[in-house]
């Protein structure tokens, strides 16, 4: 009679201590510094759909939050218009990047780099191009490139062969005289 004593309140105590810790509780998709901003970001593009710049600061604070999903269904879904701006067009390469999706991002850095050429060749200004843009656009194609012809896909599951990458990359030296 003792041990069926001494089992009831055991199972008793159990079933006391698993009613009390309750389900556990759903987590936040963003860290909790970057969702106040975020939210923000949110409410001004929801509010102005067509806003190229609410969209693309938007689409920015999702990869600095380290949430190139996020980034890339805003992009993906934005209009054509919207897309078509050189600028988010290198966030959205940035964002294939983080997704590791390194093949599809050469190829979207490499039409920034072609819309915004005639700048280094003394031209005017394509819309959107500004001389820090191209030379951004450019580092960043020449280091996926090298990524793309070693074969890697996902910079971040391949640590050493990115930084050999980035080393090939960045070796040569460019100067532009005008």
């Amino acid at each position: 009679m003792g041990l069926r004593a001494y089992g009831v309140a055991v199972l008793a105590a159990a079933g006391v201590l698993w009613a009390m810790s309750g389900t556990e509780r759903e987590k936040p998709l963003l860290a909790s510094t970057a969702s106040d901003q975020v939210r923000a970001l949110e409410a001004a593009a929801v509010a102005r759909p067509d806003d190229l710049a609410a969209r693309r600061a938007l689409a920015q604070a999702y990869l600095d939050a380290r949430q190139p999903g996020l980034a890339l269904v805003l992009v993906e879904s934005a209009a054509p218009a919207v897309r078509a701006d050189v600028r988010m067009q290198h966030v959205y390469a940035r964002a294939l990047v983080d997704a590791g999706r390194n093949d599809e991002a050469l190829t979207v850095e490499s039409h920034v780099v072609t819309t915004c050429r005639p700048l280094a060749e003394g031209a005017p200004a394509p819309d959107g191009c500004d001389p820090v843009l191209l030379a951004s656009a450019m580092r960043r194609a020449d280091i996926l490139r090298e990524l793309v012809s070693m074969g890697v896909q996902d910079a971040q599951a391949h640590p050493e062969m990115s930084a050999l990458a980035y080393q090939n990359a960045t070796r040569e030296a460019r100067v532009v005289v005008q």
